[in-house]
């Protein structure tokens, strides 16, 4: 059988990587083969990394990482409409696209999924941290020439982030509450400007983060979340904290001097249990709460509050429908859309430099002292 010798990262266990080479067959018809050369590390690699699963979800075999990923086109299947040399983003989630999720669209909740660098479904679909991939050529989009592979690579927590606004339904002249600055946060805030949100607020425990939101155009005010000392303890404390902390948020000011107030749209992005209660104290009536984090499976939240309030609590996970308009909007110019490139805090260099970009991504500052925000893993051939 003809095909090709590719070198990957295979995690083994716990921060167990291991170069090796494996075989890849030629692409199927409907296939194209890429070689992977921008990959950013995510949050659930990073888990996976650590502790050899993600939350609940255990690897049972040995697995690649990484899925926020860009590359170029080397050969194709014989039904492929894209050429060699194209450069593309990949979206690597396979749903089944024949159950009835699928059919409305909702593919990205598909049971059948497999999701590469997820070990939830066995066998586990191997991720991008390795030379090359064969993968179906109607989930490889198009880059512009305008955009970079680090941008194509961005597209995929982008995508995170476009879902959230659009399942938030999210209006011009809203006023949004962006709850954690990491990477996933600040691009919620990044595409709530340009939906034209009145106000983007962010709050983070770094204070760092907050000033990086600010100060680079992707939120218009920020707090620093203060950490509670002594650490309440009971039900009643933790609710009495949550609440100060949305009063200390909606006496935000903005730029115009006014007072804030409530958000109309709050995103989640930390998984905290604090944040989540705080998010409903610090959302208005009839506003919606978009639950992103992955954080703590089981929470104590404040659901009268939200009852009363007719507060929405809605479920975001990965996306749909949003690769090509993420690059739509990467290459539109837009000028409300900040640069997504300075999120790239960290940039590693080829398969053996893969287990210190893990080590740097699971920091809030490097040896120097900057901020991590982004750790980008370049493969180039």
């Amino acid at each position: 059988m003809s095909g090709t010798e590719v070198k990957a990262s295979v995690l083994h266990g716990a921060r167990d990587l291991q170069v090796e080479t494996r075989q890849l067959s030629d692409p199927a018809p409907d296939e194209v083969q890429v070689a992977v050369q921008m990959t950013g590390l995510c949050g659930s690699d990073l888990h996976y990394f650590r502790h050899f699963q993600n939350g609940p979800i255990k690897v049972r075999e040995p697995i690649t990482l990484g899925h926020e990923s860009a590359g170029v086109v080397v050969a194709t299947g014989s039904s492929s409409s894209l050429k060699v040399g194209d450069r593309v983003a990949l979206e690597v989630g396979l749903p089944c696209e024949t159950c009835e999720l699928c059919r409305e669209g909702r593919y990205n909740i598909c049971r059948g999924m497999s999701f590469r660098s997820s070990a939830k479904a066995f066998p586990h679909a191997q991720g991008t941290l390795q030379e090359r991939i064969n993968h179906p050529a109607r989930w490889c989009h198009k880059l512009p020439d305008t955009l970079s592979l680090e941008h194509g690579a961005l597209v995929e927590p982008l995508s995170v982030a476009m879902h959230a606004r659009d399942r938030a339904g999210l209006k011009s002249g809203s006023t949004v509450l962006v709850l954690g600055a990491g990477a996933v946060g600040l691009l919620c805030a990044a595409v709530s400007k340009v939906s034209g949100a009145k106000n983007v607020i962010i709050a983070d425990i770094l204070e760092d983060r907050v000033k990086f939101a600010v100060d680079n155009g992707f939120a218009d005010a920020g707090l620093t979340v203060p950490i509670a000392n002594p650490r309440p303890e009971t039900v009643e404390d933790k609710l009495a904290y949550a609440q100060d902390l949305a009063e200390k948020l909606k006496a935000l000011k903005a730029k115009s001097g006014e007072v804030i107030g409530e958000s109309a749209v709050t995103f989640e992005c930390t998984g905290v249990e604090s944040c989540m209660q705080t998010a409903i104290y610090a959302t208005q009536p009839g506003g919606k709460i978009m639950i992103i984090g992955m954080g703590m499976p089981v929470q104590t939240l404040p659901v009268m509050a939200a009852s009363l309030k007719e507060v929405d609590l809605v479920g975001v996970f990965r996306y749909a429908n949003t690769y090509r308009t993420a690059i739509e909007l990467l290459a539109s110019g837009n000028q409300l859309l900040p640069d997504v490139r300075k999120l790239v805090t960290h940039r590693f260099q080829g398969l053996n430099n893969i287990p210190p970009a893990f080590d740097t991504a699971a920091k809030v500052k490097d040896e120097k002292g900057d901020l991590v925000i982004k750790v980008m893993v370049d493969m180039a051939e």
